[in-house]
């Protein structure tokens, strides 16, 4: 790798452009994912409609169904009949 490959990317590393994963809640009810990140883990509660961003820098994200998915950040989960679906 070159200067300007290496410049490049430690810019692109340390700039603000890094993206998160996002969760749209497309139900009449409320959801919750449980998301594993960096050793932790939490409850992240997503309304009717609501549409939140998760997960920058990749994490574990449990489903309403409990199936379990590994995220890079650059996803969308989407909610919608009570089950979650990753684009």
């Amino acid at each position: 790798m070159n200067k300007i490959s290496l410049a490049l990317a430690g810019l692109l590393a340390t700039s603000g452009m890094g993206m998160a994963a996002s969760a749209v809640n497309l139900d009449s009810e409320p959801h919750t994912l449980i998301v594993t990140e960096n050793g932790g883990r939490n409850e992240l509660t997503i309304g009717a409609g609501e549409t939140v961003e998760f997960c920058a820098n990749g994490c574990f994200v449990t489903m309403p169904n409990g199936d379990r998915q590994a995220l890079t950040g650059s996803e969308i989960v989407e909610i919608s009949g009570g089950a979650a679906r990753i684009k």
